[in-house]
């Protein structure tokens, strides 16, 4: 594989199910207290990472749950944020200031704030009421996060009563590294082939899917595309597709499609179907193809986010070759004020 240390990966995802007993034990505290409602608050493009966590809360329990930009948070507030809420926030440095204030802002109206961080010792770190913290780095955090989210939601529903199996699901996890390395290995020589079909083209790429995995093709486009590489992407939900952005696919106008295994998979179909009739270029990446041994089929839906995750990392580091970009070079993030 192309510019990557395999044990790197397989030791930070190791680490990011090791940490799974300390999540568990902090939702059955928080859901002791009496907790009225969770807000995901994170900044930027890790916010995203936190959202199929988020969505999972609020198909499957009757907890009311927020999805809220943190900076908007801050600036318009939220009648229901108060003493009995629980704040999450995932930050890979545990500096980023729209983060910084918006925990701020949280525990100034007496909420808890529970960060899954990075790097320890930072301002998130210190001044959360619960950190989770597992080195991650850029690579590696979107899988971290996606899988410590994922755990945080179940295990509030199981201390409410409203999931049992979880031990099954986390038994599943136990196999997930290895299973995510095999993916890349598996997704190489597709990763080499896509990065060349949609690097120079001159007209934005869409990205698109549904479920959980409509959050990844949204953090890819914006966050490595844009951010990193700035390519113009236009992502799109799936259910939204046929809502305008399909009549602006035609001939070598570039579909990416990332299907999971959930619910949402009919959706995606529904692009699959549609854009090679009309002489769009369709690429796919479908979690389905992947083993994932000693990943039962129940876990497998969950965790498409994550897959998807991790196989798109080989696609950036081809892409970044290609282009000769490095994915660490910034024309403004950080490098300025704004």
């Amino acid at each position: 594989m192309l510019n990557i240390d395999p044990r790197h990966h397989l030791d930070t995802q190791g680490l990011a199910v090791a940490a799974v007993a300390a999540i568990r034990s902090a939702a059955a505290d928080e859901v002791a207290r009496g907790l009225d409602n969770v807000f995901f608050a994170s900044a930027g493009g890790v916010a995203l990472l936190t959202y199929p966590a988020a969505k999972l809360l609020q198909q499957r329990s009757g907890l009311p749950v927020f999805i809220e930009r943190a900076a908007e948070l801050v600036a318009a507030d939220n009648a229901s944020l108060g003493p009995r809420s629980l704040v999450v926030l995932c930050s890979v440095s545990g500096t980023t200031k729209e983060a910084v204030a918006v925990l701020e802002f949280a525990q100034s109206k007496g909420a808890r704030v529970m960060a899954f961080t990075g790097t320890p010792g930072t301002p998130l770190a210190e001044l959360s009421d619960i950190n989770i913290a597992t080195p991650a780095a850029d690579d590696t955090s979107s899988e971290t996060y996606l899988i410590q989210t994922l755990v945080l939601a179940l295990s509030v529903m199981e201390a409410r009563g409203e999931l049992t199996g979880l031990d099954e699901i986390v038994a599943d996890l136990g196999h997930l590294p290895a299973a995510l390395v095999a993916a890349k290995e598996q997704f190489e020589p597709q990763a080499a082939s896509l990065a060349e079909a949609l690097v120079g083209r001159d007209r934005p790429i869409m990205f698109t899917g549904a479920g959980g995995a409509w959050y990844e093709a949204w953090y890819f486009a914006m966050c490595i595309l844009e951010e990193m590489q700035w390519i113009w992407t236009r992502p799109i939900h799936a259910s939204d597709f046929f809502h305008g952005t399909f009549e602006l696919v035609e001939k070598d106008v570039a579909v990416v499609l990332l299907a999971g295994e959930d619910a949402g998979r009919p959706l995606a179909e529904r692009v699959r179907a549609f854009v090679p009739g009309v002489g769009g270029d369709l690429f796919v990446i479908d979690t389905s193809e992947f083993e994932l041994a000693g990943v039962g089929a129940a876990t497998r839906a969950l965790v498409s986010p994550v897959v998807l995750a991790t196989v798109l990392e080989r696609l950036s580091v081809h892409i970044e070759a290609l282009t000769g970009h490095p994915l660490t070079t910034r024309r403004y993030y950080k490098r300025m004020e704004y």
